[in-house]
């Protein structure tokens, strides 16, 4: 999946996420920067969550922002799987329901 545009998925309150993505050059592979109340926690878990499911939709060059509130794993992928969409301006047939691997 290439992301051509930036986009933004979720929200700033408790319990959420909100995922910002934005185009990369190519070849320039993934930036992720990690904003979250519960970084000494979870910060590993966060991490592999979001790499996980950049890799499942096989994107390669973006710059991705989490700003996590506590969010839940089911949470945070819906999140990021959503700003992923939006930002490669895929709206339709999305693969919803577990579709997604």
């Amino acid at each position: 999946m290439k992301i051509i545009k930036n986009a933004v998925a979720g929200t700033l309150e408790s319990s959420d996420a909100l995922v910002t993505v934005e185009p990369n050059a190519e070849g320039a592979g993934i930036e992720f920067d990690l904003d979250s109340v519960v970084i000494n926690q979870f910060g590993n878990s966060i991490r592999a969550t979001v790499m996980n499911t950049l890799e499942r939709l096989d994107v390669r060059d973006v710059k991705i922002s989490v700003v996590d509130k506590g969010a839940l794993d089911c949470t945070l992928k819906a999140r990021v799987e959503g700003a992923l969409f939006r930002g490669a301006d895929q709206n339709e047939n999305l693969p919803w329901g577990g579709a997604i691997r």
